[in-house]
């Protein structure tokens, strides 16, 4: 998969995540997975600097 075919996914997964959900569940789904986001860069950035 390239780069605009990733891309092209994500943002057809977040159409069919966001159109089953009200305004409250997405904003709240919305939250988890930027906290997801934020804790995988975390440790990969450890694991860059310290070793797995």
């Amino acid at each position: 998969m390239n780069v605009c075919e990733l891309t092209a996914a994500i943002t057809a997964l977040a159409n069919t995540i966001a159109c089953q959900m009200n305004d409250g569940e997405l904003t709240v789904i919305a939250a988890v997975l930027v906290q997801l986001g934020d804790t995988l860069s975390t440790i990969a950035a450890r694991r860059a600097v310290c070793g797995s």
